[in-house]
């Protein structure tokens, strides 16, 4: 078995967790992952091993689905709205929807590095330690990013 294989069936299941935490479509995620390692293949050169693999293919498939995110944001936004159940149904529906939306919209218009810190900690489930070497600093700088981007959250949210 190649090197890249080895690569691939260690993180396969990892990136597509990671990107359908993002999506929250199978099929969305399971052409991302497979577009994920493709890059990856393209550009196994390029990885010095300055970070884990696994933050290296996370950075590759983060960057793919914003990518996707840009080229079908009219179809994902016209798909987002919910077919009409019934009025209690619609109504927890929309305020549900409201209410990530408003969330995602404060993390997108947060500052680096704490968007950034954020999202690998929630969306990619990374260590502080794996986020901290992403950047080249220390697990506790990481931690205190993460909880100073939730804090900045939680405030946006209060004065919305």
């Amino acid at each position: 078995m190649t090197e890249l294989e080895e690569i691939y069936n260690e993180y396969f299941k990892d990136v597509y967790l990671f990107i359908y935490s993002l999506s929250k479509d199978k099929h969305i995620a399971e052409d991302l992952t497979s577009e994920t390692f493709v890059k990856a293949m393209k550009s196994i050169e390029s990885f010095k091993g300055n970070c884990d693999i696994k933050v290296w293919l996370f950075q590759i498939a983060k960057n793919s689905y914003y990518s996707y995110v840009r080229k079908h944001k009219r179809l994902i936004e016209l798909e987002a709205v919910p077919e009409k159940k019934s009025d209690d149904n619609l109504e927890k529906s929309v305020f549900l929807a409201e209410a990530s939306m408003e969330i995602h919209d404060i993390i997108h218009h947060l500052s680096e590095p704490y968007k950034e810190v954020f999202s690998l900690r929630v969306f990619g489930e990374l260590s502080f330690k794996q986020i901290g070497r992403l950047f080249g600093k220390t697990d506790n700088w990481a931690c205190v990013t993460f909880h100073r981007a939730r804090h900045k959250i939680r405030e946006e949210m209060r004065d919305n």
